[in-house]
């Protein structure tokens, strides 16, 4: 059974730093690319970032290009999403999802539960 969940949401002041853990089971990692998504209230859930599979590769919503990173840890079956100089737009509940090598919600086919990072201006 494939399981998804974040970690590390939380509150935090414009131009704080941020880590998001995505904890995965069974073989995810090796078999989907791992995207991070999030959305804001009152808004459709938006791409952020996807690592593909071999880990090597990444794509990053222009957002947040430079201020983020994503990555991984094979050991631990553990996805990252590093957020740095967050800013009150960055608020929102931010997701981890296994799928496709795509920027859209649809080609993903596993979601985790969801952690809320608010950011105070």
């Amino acid at each position: 059974q494939v399981q998804l969940a974040e970690f590390g949401g939380g509150l935090a002041q414009a131009g704080d730093s941020l880590r998001l853990s995505c904890a995965t089971s069974g073989d995810i990692l090796s078999l989907y690319n791992m995207g991070w998504f999030r959305q804001a209230p009152g808004k459709e859930r938006e791409f952020v970032a996807v690592l593909e599979r071999s880990g090597s590769v990444t794509r990053y919503a222009d957002s947040v290009k430079g201020r983020f990173t994503i990555s991984r840890d094979n050991a631990k079956n553990t996805v990252y999403l590093q957020m740095n100089n967050v800013k009150a737009e960055d608020t929102a509940v931010y997701y981890c999802a296994a799928g496709g090598w795509s920027t859209e919600v649809d080609a993903y086919v596993y979601w985790g539960q969801g952690t809320q990072v608010t950011v105070s201006s």
